[in-house]
């Protein structure tokens, strides 16, 4: 199991990270909807505490943007900037991607770390470092009336949350320690999402089949 001290000390830092990251996402995501400024920090504060929310109500923990607003205020300055400055990018949605990749791969982590700060069995370590990483994002789109990108049609992106976990957890038991298990959480799962992005990797979907004509009764 991995070491409390050293996952309590390095949580807050993870979560600002994914703060950030995820608010610029959110802000861009507003922008493309053409909201005003305070639809813009409210979609990117929605978007980057998210999964730490629900993470942290599952785990029976403080809600960490509770304890300190320092969070909602990150998230409100990245709103902010993005809403001043969004017109610069050439291609927005191709920005929200690749923001969304690093901040997925900050946001796993945190709650891998989250959850084994709490001590709990490893999967439900796994599951909280998906629920951290995805559903910020999944709540940013649908608030937004677009397609969820965890939900895009073979696109690698619940399972670079799944597969980072993993990794966090089995690096520490293999004996190469707690922080090695976050990096190799977070280059998995960036790994993975710059791949579906960048190279167009994917999963198999089910395509339906007809019916088989089954020959009638006698």
């Amino acid at each position: 199991m991995m070491a409390l001290e050293a996952l309590r000390a390095i949580l807050p830092a993870l979560d600002y990270a994914s703060v950030a990251v995820f608010a610029l996402t959110g802000a861009l995501v507003a922008s493309r909807a053409q909201l005003d400024v305070v639809g813009f920090i409210f979609i990117a504060c929605l978007t980057a505490t998210g999964g730490g929310t629900l993470r942290d109500l599952l785990l029976d923990r403080q809600i960490f943007w509770m304890t300190n607003s320092l969070a909602l205020a990150i998230a409100a300055v990245a709103a902010i900037l993005v809403f001043f400055t969004a017109h610069l990018l050439e291609d927005r949605f191709r920005a929200i991607q690749w923001l969304d990749a690093l901040a997925l791969a900050v946001a796993v982590p945190a709650g891998v770390a989250a959850a084994g700060a709490a001590g709990v069995d490893w999967p439900v370590v796994v599951v909280m470092g998906m629920i951290t990483g995805c559903m910020g994002g999944l709540m940013r789109d649908v608030v937004c009336n677009e397609v969820p990108m965890v939900l895009r049609q073979g696109e690698l992106y619940v399972s670079c949350a799944f597969s980072g976990s993993i990794a966090g957890i089995v690096v520490p038991n293999l004996g190469l320690g707690t922080s090695w298990g976050l990096v190799a959480c977070a280059l998995v799962t960036f790994v993975l999402r710059a791949g579906s992005v960048a190279l167009g990797w994917k999963l198999p979907v089910y395509k339906p089949r007809p019916p088989r004509n089954f020959p009638p009764k006698r």
